[in-house]
């Protein structure tokens, strides 16, 4: 079976070659539709010998995968954006899968590196070359309503999903939500696909998710409860719909509503992994609440379905800390901080345990990591933390 890349770009010239590095030997054809670029983006597509053509954007991001799909001539069909990568290991996995003849559609595993929230999401990236096949809604954009339209009346296909992490997604980072305006552009599209939609648990989903993300908590509430009320039987869908409410909840300070929607989330029939976040929320609004053991539970959890969750280390490294179990707590935080050298709060929380059990030079040897790292994203917080430890007199 020949498999084909199917994307579509805009001024991706920072991240394309690190994207289509991940897929060269592994597809059979790259195409690349191209919506307006102005910078190198369409050349370094070419030099991987991809297949570049040309769209005029029109705000809608289906009508461009749609065109896209236009172009391709394998049997299956990988759609990346150019913010992601194709892990090394689910490859031997994907070629197993495209094999067999029974599948439509295979949902891949997608990991939101470094995001606050929800770490794994199940995206469906990986589908047969089947005319019938069409991307759907503006933003989003996705192939699930057509191949749901498919199977009612092609019975003998099924859907499938690949156990593990296939897709490396970057594009929810801090810096690269702020660089291309991302909430601003998924608000407006959103909010006219809901116009003419007004009760579809998805877009009332990504939306009202959006809303408590811009601290508009009532907004993306009303419409969070409105897709849990429409919403049947797609329990990933009602499983994103609770965790926002909980979230939402949370920042309104009600921690038994927050908690009883995040188990609401955790019940549900969905791939562990998935859950991930809500177990995190869930631990840490039992901390809060001064349940130690139940948060330490939620957390060890985590751990049970994904050992490399750095943010489940994290907050075991602070049940740890605050039992007053410090070498324990040591090792929790040097865990997270292997799987993301970048954690500026691990580090951090790792200078202060570190002083405790008076082991100074590495304490601030921590402690100024996590300085540097805090500069980035929080320069109040290196601020605060630079001057605590000139009163301590550590610098």
């Amino acid at each position: 079976m020949s498999l084909s890349l199917c994307m579509i770009v805009k001024n991706e010239a920072t991240t394309l070659s690190k994207c289509l590095s991940s897929v060269k030997d592994v597809v059979d054809e790259m195409v690349v539709l191209d919506t307006g670029s102005i910078d190198r983006t369409p050349n370094i597509a070419q030099e991987f010998g991809a297949k570049v053509h040309y769209f005029a954007w029109c705000n809608d991001f289906s009508a461009a995968r749609n065109a896209a799909l236009k172009y391709v001539t394998g049997d299956w069909v990988l759609v990346l954006d150019a913010d992601e990568t194709l892990t090394p290991k689910i490859v031997p996995q994907i070629k197993e899968a495209i094999a067999r003849d029974e599948y439509l559609l295979i949902n891949l595993v997608r990991h939101e590196v470094e995001a606050e929230q929800s770490p794994y999401s199940l995206v469906s990236r990986l589908f047969r070359n089947h005319p019938d096949i069409r991307f759907d809604r503006p933003y989003h954009a996705l192939v699930d309503d057509s191949v749901a339209e498919i199977i009612k009346t092609q019975p003998q296909w099924e859907i499938g999903y690949l156990p593990g992490v296939a897709i490396l997604h970057s594009g929810y980072q801090k810096t690269a939500i702020a660089q291309n305006d991302k909430y601003t552009k998924a608000q407006t599209t959103m909010e006219g696909f809901l116009a003419k939609h007004p009760n579809d648990p998805y877009v009332c989903s990504k939306l009202g998710a959006l809303y408590v993300e811009m601290g508009k908590i009532n907004q993306g509430m009303e419409l969070l409860k409105r897709g849990i009320a429409a919403c049947k039987e797609n329990y990933e869908i009602l499983y994103e719909l609770n965790y926002h409410l909980g979230i939402a909840y949370n920042r309104l300070n009600n921690s038994p509503q927050a908690m009883s929607h995040y188990q609401a989330a955790i019940k549900l029939p969905i791939y562990p992994m998935l859950k991930l976040g809500a177990y995190n929320n869930l631990g840490n609004l039992l901390k809060a609440a001064g349940d130690i053991n139940g948060a330490k539970k939620a957390y060890e959890t985590s751990l049970k379905i994904d050992p490399n969750f750095a943010t489940g280390h994290y907050n075991v490294g602070m049940i740890y800390k605050s039992l007053g179990m410090f070498t324990d707590a040591i090792a929790s935080y040097q865990r997270a901080i292997r799987l993301q050298p970048k954690y500026a709060e691990a580090y951090q929380n790792l200078g202060v345990v570190l002083l405790k059990v008076g082991n100074v030079q590495a304490s601030i040897t921590a402690f100024k990591n996590a300085i540097l790292l805090h500069e980035q994203n929080n320069p109040d917080e290196a601020k605060r933390l630079r001057q605590g430890l000139r009163e301590m007199g550590l610098v």
